[in-house]
């Protein structure tokens, strides 16, 4: 099993971090962080590092009723929350890469029933999301 769900989109970098917002809020996800890695290289490891990993940035992205029914369920899935979707581009690339973690990874560390049902709905959300931003790019499971 794959732990994310991909598609490339023929985006500008800022076109592609603004639009997987807003298909991530027609979803019901909010974004509780975001880390920018690129900065962070830049700052910690120096311009080469940041130049080499190209434009990254990740979204900690949070359906609000499905953390409550997973947090209910299972407190300890706390630590696996909010759901990541990665942005990132490379430095000379002509598209855009966008991944989420696919969030019924959490049923193989939880033998909860309940998670399992959660974690489909969340799963289903996301490809959502990112169906929608693949119009003309390609979509991976």
């Amino acid at each position: 099993m794959s732990y994310t769900h991909t598609v490339t989109v023929p985006m500008a970098w800022g076109d592609a971090v603004q639009r997987t917002r807003e298909a991530l809020a027609e979803q019901g996800f909010g974004i509780l962080s975001e880390i920018d890695v690129r900065s962070t290289f830049e700052a910690k490891l120096g311009s080469d590092a940041a130049e080499a990993l190209g434009d990254y940035v990740i979204l900690g992205a949070c359906n609000p009723a499905l953390a409550s029914r997973a947090l209910a369920a299972e407190p300890d899935l706390g630590a696996l929350l909010p759901c990541n979707v990665v942005v990132r581009r490379s430095k000379d690339a002509a598209e855009t890469t966008i991944q989420a973690i696919d969030p019924r990874t959490m049923v193989q560390l939880s033998g909860n029933p309940a998670v399992r049902e959660i974690a489909d709905d969340a799963d289903a959300r996301l490809r959502k999301a990112l169906a929608g931003l693949g119009g003309a790019g390609q979509f991976s499971a």
